[in-house]
């Protein structure tokens, strides 16, 4: 039986559950206190490779005993073999998603998604939602152009959507400038991951395309990522809480609805 993981339209749920903490640390003893700290707050734990790498998948079930449920942002791109075991081994961990870059190819996309299916239904594993990564929202125009892409930013992340959407995919990581333009050629079904989000007056970081909570949800995107903002806060709740609430008006502005930003202790 292949049980695929339920997500979120662009009508169901409120805003905690589109809520993605990178958790971008460096020891199993800060996951374990963001962990603790966030769990009731957000919707899904983003591992990284840094992360990955120091704790290994004891990181991903560390997140899992306590409830937390897992993004596994590793990006996967080589050869189509070679992908397609690591797909199968996230999918073992049982995680939420997963991540490959959309350049590694149609194939390499395709067969990831064939093997996946297939350990699912000889397994029993409920299939993780498997995102292709478009273009790096630290990346520029500029950048591109010295890696011989001159067709421009949108118009590459476009191409890359596209093409994920026919291999299969469930949906793309991309940068929230690219929102609108993903929805208008994959349609209303079609996953968006979406990083680069920064509230008014924080700090862009390395980031270089952004909006804020609020505009991405308005945009359409599904899910938002946030790390920094969070993490190094003084109250990690709190502004986890207040990045919800943009998030809620972003969603209410998308559907013509009006919210109150004081229901269910959203805003206390």
């Amino acid at each position: 039986m292949n049980l695929s993981w339920p997500f979120l339209s662009s009508r169901q749920g409120g805003a905690k559950p589109r809520l993605i903490f990178a958790l971008d640390v460096a020891s199993l003893t800060e996951v374990k206190e963001y962990v603790a700290l966030l769990a009731n707050e957000i919707g899904l734990f983003k591992v990284g490779k840094q992360l990955f790498l120091h704790g290994g998948p004891q990181v991903v079930r560390l997140i899992q005993d306590k409830g937390g449920e897992v993004f596994l942002d590793l990006k996967f791109h080589d050869i189509p073999r070679t992908v397609a075991k690591a797909g199968v081994e996230a999918t073992r961990l049982g995680v939420r998603m997963f991540n490959v870059h959309a350049s590694g190819s149609f194939e390499m996309m395709r067969h990831t998604l064939t093997e996946v299916n297939k350990v699912c239904r000889t397994e029993n594993l409920r299939r993780p939602k498997i995102l292709a990564v478009t273009v790096l929202t630290s990346l520029s125009k500029e950048d591109l152009k010295r890696t011989g892409v001159i067709a421009g930013v949108e118009n590459q992340v476009a191409r890359l959507a596209k093409l994920a959407k026919e291999a299969g995919m469930d949906g793309v990581v991309a940068s929230p400038l690219e929102i609108s333009r993903i929805r208008r050629e994959c349609g209303k079904n079609f996953l968006l991951v979406v990083p680069g989000v920064r509230s008014r007056g924080e700090s862009w970081d390395d980031q270089k395309r952004v909006l804020t909570p609020e505009e991405a949800m308005r945009a359409g995107a599904d899910y938002l990522v946030v790390g920094k903002p969070i993490r190094d806060a003084k109250d990690p709740c709190e502004a986890a809480r207040q990045i919800a609430v943009e998030m809620e008006q972003g969603m209410a502005a998308a559907s013509g609805r009006t919210v109150s930003l004081f229901r269910s202790g959203v805003v206390r």
